[in-house]
């Protein structure tokens, strides 16, 4: 079955202390119907970006938030195992209502090593 990743998208002024008590209750009863269902393989939220970029020299450069400029950032996210695009969406229609927030559904995909001979 496929996988996709579920993105919720916050603004880049978002106060996680502002999540009321009834959002918080609503992604926990959405994340156990996902458990309930079999389609979730991992949820969590994201902290802080930090970047990193390799210079022409060799040099890394590491500098606080994201790659990209941006108005919104990823806040969180799951993984959905599901029979289909259309089944993901669906679930990121109840996610977009619980969490508050925008959400991008993006199917994963998965590429075997090139195979070695000894």
């Amino acid at each position: 079955m496929p996988q996709y990743i579920l993105a919720i998208h916050h603004p880049d002024n978002y106060d996680p202390s502002s999540e009321s008590e009834a959002m918080l209750q609503d992604i926990s009863r959405l994340n156990q119907e996902m458990i309930a269902a079999g389609v979730r393989k991992l949820a969590c939220g994201l902290g802080k970006a930090i970047s990193l970029r390799a210079q022409p020299s060799g040099e890394v450069v590491v500098t606080d938030g994201p790659y990209l400029e941006t108005r919104e950032h990823v806040g969180g996210f799951w993984i959905l195992e599901t029979a289909d695009l259309e089944e993901a969406l669906s679930w990121a229609r109840k996610a977009t209502q619980a969490c508050r927030a925008p959400a991008e559904v993006r199917e994963m995909f998965f590429r075997r090593p090139a195979s070695t001979k000894d």
